[in-house]
């Protein structure tokens, strides 16, 4: 049973690898990412051996960190990628009018990653990436052990400014997934995220309210990957019988690990689910219906828009398939009683990376 993680933790050890206190989920980010390449100076003179080199350069060419944002509104759905893969830099604003299918794409990649900033900890301090013509920057705001977010984007056709509230006793979903001693995961899953504020397309201002209601998505990313890793991420969030209800579940990059990145969320209250899910869906047609189930879990997406993007530069490519819909069926609580997810809007996709 992977255990509960309930005060704060290195992610890795002073070597670089994974530090194995650190290997469980939590109810809020405890983890510092800590992703050091190198241990403390406890070699020979005369310099690293030829060794050591290779394998500090294996460990910076796996490290990856992303901050991933996307919010669902009644007209719209915008989603922020600010990422660092050491080698390159990578940013994304997709807008998406639910009216007219419109899709607004701005993305930049950049050498070395050198415009990225993002800190070891969820929400403890700013993220920044800047690159030709994206600008991109994420302030914690508020106070207390969980503080909210300010999201601001700019791009020749967009521009954004949205406030993200964690409310009072909000839990989000930790885990560390292990490939490794060299190879790992810490991720923060946030779901059902109350989100309000500004959209300009084109210069047409349209007012964001969280009332309306609107949704906001999370996900933090820190740690080393295998080169090839394929994954299926899926959420859901709104009101269900007067409950604030959010879903999170994943798959596949988890599978046999001992860790997954499951849960459900009510009125705050964190409910994991340790067991490993099955998908079931249509690789040729991805807006026919999702399936996903477990022993606590019976799930269906109903899609109502796909988002297809591909990226194939030698021997670095990712090819993703997103589609937004509805959710229905039931995950069981903590407590047994089956609760229904019906009336969630969110997404599930479909990723394979080669990085």
């Amino acid at each position: 049973m992977l255990p509960e993680i309930t005060e704060p933790v290195d992610l890795c050890l002073p070597s670089g690898a994974l530090n194995p206190a650190a290997v469980g989920w939590s109810r809020t980010p405890l983890h510092r990412a800590n992703l050091r390449l190198s241990g403390p100076a406890d070699r020979a003179a005369g310099g690293r051996a030829l060794g050591d080199a290779l394998g500090r350069a294996a460990m910076w060419s796996r490290t990856k960190r992303w901050e991933y944002w996307c919010a669902i509104t009644p007209t719209h759905v915008v989603s922020v990628t600010v990422s660092s893969l050491n080698y390159a830099g990578v940013h994304q604003v997709w807008v998406l009018d639910r009216a007219t299918d419109e899709e607004i794409d701005c993305s930049v990649t950049t050498p070395l990653g050198a415009d990225v900033r993002m800190p070891a900890t969820v929400g403890g301090g700013p993220v920044r990436a800047r690159a030709g013509r994206l600008a991109i920057a994420v302030d914690p705001t508020g106070s207390g052990p969980r503080p909210g977010a300010r999201l601001r984007v700019v791009t020749p056709r967009i521009r954004l400014d949205l406030r993200i509230d964690v409310p009072a006793g909000h839990e989000s979903l930790g885990v560390v997934v292990p490939w490794s001693d060299r190879q790992f995961q810490y991720t923060v899953k946030d779901v059902a995220l109350p989100v309000s504020g500004t959209l300009w397309v084109d210069d047409r201002e349209v007012l964001i309210d969280a009332g309306a209601p609107s949704w906001a998505v999370m996900d933090v990313g820190r740690g080393r990957w295998p080169y090839s890793v394929m994954w299926n991420w899926a959420t859901g969030s709104g009101v269900v019988d007067g409950v604030v209800t959010g879903l999170q579940l994943g798959g596949r990059w988890t599978d046999g690990t001992g860790s997954t990145e499951n849960a459900l969320i009510l009125d705050g209250r964190l409910h994991y689910v340790g067991e490993d899910l099955s998908w079931a869906y249509d690789e040729i047609d991805y807006t026919a219906p999702w399936f996903i189930t477990g022993p606590r879990v019976d799930v269906r997406l109903e899609p109502w828009a796909e988002r297809s993007s591909a990226i194939r530069l030698g021997i670095i490519s990712s090819v993703q398939h997103q589609v937004f819909g509805t959710w229905s069926g039931w995950v069981v609580d903590d407590d047994g009683e089956r609760r229904s997810v019906d009336g969630l809007v969110g997404f599930a996709e479909d990723v394979a990376n080669r990085w």
